[in-house]
């Protein structure tokens, strides 16, 4: 049954998330969104997802606090963030490109990222582009820490990265990523050309597993319509929801 490149992303998100209880999500995460919807369907329902400015999906009314106090609270046990630039301890960088404050290159900011990954304690950094410029050996600035020094306590951190060509794992003694699957139709060669930190490999890569055809119609059948609350575009683009029939094709 052939898949689209989002719906592999989607499942492969959703493998990391087994097990969690409650799912948080920002405004702009349209596949760890889904991956959240998939986990709480395929729990039965007992995982709870939350995604800031939807209409249904969450329970809070004040959007960022709210979630900022949750964490706190020890009430959020997974969330993603991504990054312009990230590197091999897994800091990133929500900034710019260059020496603050002069940099070349500016980004949205940091808003609550280092907070959420000192507190989180399944954190998944998810960035589609896999290149270089993203999977820098060292970012221009830390917006948020992968890592901490033994003395600080610290619930939160980096679990694993989602990429266009891969899964990364990440070992939080060593503070190091390793390659724990690569996506079909990729190679290992691939990721090295790609990543400009070092990482760590396994004697074998294996492949990340291929939707099933049974979450490919659970995707398509019951997610797609759900995901479309808070994130329409994405669920108009992929999946055709929303769209008018003549310009869905």
């Amino acid at each position: 049954m052939d898949y689209r490149a989002e719906e592999l992303l989607i499942c492969t998100v959703a493998d990391l998330l087994a097990g969690v209880g409650h799912i948080a999500v920002g405004v702009s995460s349209p596949i760890p969104g889904s991956a959240a919807l998939l986990t709480r369907e395929l729990s039965g329902g007992r995982t709870k997802v939350s995604v800031l400015n939807s209409d249904n999906l969450q329970f809070w009314t004040d959007g960022g606090v709210e979630i900022f106090d949750c964490a706190g609270q020890g009430r959020i046990d997974a969330f993603f963030l991504g990054g312009g630039q990230i590197d091999g301890q897994a800091n990133i960088n929500l900034v710019g490109v260059g020496d603050y404050p002069r940099q070349k290159v500016r980004w949205s900011g940091s808003f609550g990222s280092a907070y959420l990954y000192y507190l989180v304690p399944r954190v998944i950094l998810f960035r589609e582009e896999h290149t270089r410029r993203v999977m820098v050996e060292k970012v221009d600035f830390v917006s948020a820490p992968g890592s901490s020094a033994d003395n600080v306590h610290r619930p939160g951190g980096p679990h694993a990265m989602v990429t266009g060509l891969c899964v990364f794992g990440f070992d939080k003694e060593r503070r190091r990523f390793h390659l724990k699957s690569v996506h079909p139709g990729h190679t290992v060669e691939e990721v090295r050309d790609h990543t400009g930190f070092d990482f760590d490999l396994p004697d074998t890569v294996p492949e990340t597993p291929a939707p099933t055809p049974e979450l490919l119609n659970l995707i398509r059948d019951r997610i797609s319509h759900r995901i479309a609350d808070p994130y329409p575009k994405f669920a108009a683009q992929v999946f055709g929801i929303g769209v008018p029939a003549t310009a869905a094709g």
